[in-house]
Order: C-alpha cells, then structure tokens, then sequence
C-alpha cells in the first residue's frame, strides 16, 4: 500500500480520502470482493484515526501546559538565585571568595579600561591605476 507508513499522511490527502469515502458511501452497487474493504471496516477506522487524533491534540495540549508550567518554574528559580548573587555581594563585598564561589567575577579580576590612542587617518591621496 504506503510506502512509508512511519511519517504523517498529508492533510490534503487525508481530505481526499475522506472525500472518497463519502462518494463511495452514496454508490448503490458498492460491494467489495474482499468484505474487508466494507463501508462500515471504513467507518471503523475513520472513528480510530479521529480518535487517536483527538487523544494527540489532548496530550500535545497537556504536553504544551506542562512545558509552559517547568519555564514559568525556571525563570522563578534563576531570579531567585540571581537575587542571592546580590545578597552575596552585599553581605561579602564585591572582592571576596564567596563572590567568587558563587560564580561571579571578584572586582579586582574586571580588566581597568584602557583609553584608545587616536589614529591619524590614512592620507586621502587616490593611488594610481595599475600599468597594464
């Protein structure tokens, strides 16, 4: 039949299928010669794949809540510590070890900022065209 049933059936061609299965539902004469090609085996695995669908939606629902819950709950831990770096600092003065072990550079390890000296611009003299 499929020749790789591992990834997702497009939307257009479930759309088609669905739109075959309801013009084969209007045929007088539909009768198979396999009987596992019925109408109601189609409705059957119609109801499945609507179903699975629907239980999808409602984890991807509950997957997405989840994720939004451990960010909001991570932010609230790093301002926490963040604010506890500063008490840090506060407590121990910016120079200390326990600034340090906290994971923050001691004041006296910041390099002192150097002044640049000026450039003089190069001379706006245009250079010659190469000799050909």
């Amino acid at each position: 039949m499929a020749k790789n049933e591992t990834k997702r059936v497009k939307p257009a061609v479930l759309k088609d299928d669905n739109d075959a299965l309801v013009a084969i539902k209007k045929m007088t004469g539909y009768k198979p010669a396999k009987d596992e090609f019925t109408v109601v085996n189609a409705d059957a695995a119609k109801a499945a794949m609507t179903g699975a669908q629907e239980k999808e939606t409602e984890k991807k629902v509950e997957f997405d809540s989840a994720r939004d819950d451990a960010c909001a709950a991570e932010w609230v831990f790093h301002n926490f510590i963040l604010g506890m770096k500063d008490q840090v600092v506060a407590q121990y003065g910016p120079d200390s070890n326990e600034v340090q072990a906290v994971g923050l550079k001691k004041k006296s390890e910041w390099a002192t900022r150097k002044t640049k000296k000026k450039t003089t611009p190069p001379s706006a003299t245009p250079t010659p065209p190469p000799a050909a």
